[in-house]
């Protein structure tokens, strides 16, 4: 997979991009990950990529131009899937992030300052938001994206089954988890767990799921067909 990230703080990302799963994932060659600065398109002498907005009103919007010149100059930016990062799009979930996982390439579009001009949502094919929430910009979206995504892909965390017992996978929340030492202060380790009994430990585990699911995110937990 090849990720390209549009943003005009491409530092924010150093740290975060070189440990961990996501800097093993790109050691691997398992994710390509290029950071664009798009002030670099800006056409202005000064360098800016922002204007006042027409009709007045405070802040500063994102120009058209930059955004539209970094994307044509990505290399085989009509085939990838370009993406938003606006409170106004689609709140994002596991769900999502598996579909994104099957993508080739993905285009993460960083916004900054007041908001966008209306046409650069022209030329996306998706919006996503991160949470009910503003942010400062589109950076620590992008970065939750990455790592929601990157994870996903074969062989970046070794075994598939490390995250298809995460929570929201399943539709559940994660049962919970133990490791030594099996007494910690009066507390013991399940002793299903200990007992060997792999088909009880996977029947607890369900079962643990679901019930910590219906106590924290009811919501997430399906209510049954009356017509059933």
């Amino acid at each position: 997979m090849k990720i390209s990230v549009l943003t005009l703080f491409p530092d924010i990302f150093g740290c975060f991009l070189s440990e961990s799963i996501i800097g093993r994932a790109q050691k691997a060659g398992i994710v390509d990950i290029e950071l664009i600065n798009f002030r670099a398109f800006s056409t202005n002498k000064h360098m800016q990529v922002d204007d006042s907005p027409y009709g007045g009103g405070a802040g500063m919007v994102l120009s058209v131009e930059p955004i539209y010149r970094a994307l044509v100059n990505i290399d085989g930016y009509e085939k990838a899937l370009k993406i938003l990062l606006t409170p106004q799009g689609e709140t994002y979930n596991q769900t999502k992030a598996i579909e994104l996982s099957s993508y080739e390439h993905l285009i993460l579009i960083c916004g900054h300052y007041e908001g966008f001009d209306e046409r650069i949502r022209d030329l996306v094919d998706m919006e996503i938001s991160v949470g009910d929430y503003v942010l400062t910009g589109g950076e620590v979206p992008a970065m939750i994206l990455i790592d929601s995504i990157v994870r996903l892909l074969p062989g970046a965390l070794g075994k598939e089954e490390s995250y298809r017992d995460d929570s929201f996978f399943t539709g559940l929340l994660e049962y919970p988890q133990y490791t030594r030492p099996y007494d910690f202060m009066g507390q013991f380790v399940p002793e299903v767990l200990v007992s060997g009994n792999h088909a009880e430990i996977e029947k607890w585990r369900r079962e643990q799921a679901l019930k910590r699911t219906l106590e924290r995110r009811p919501d997430l937990v399906k209510k049954p067909n009356k017509k059933d």
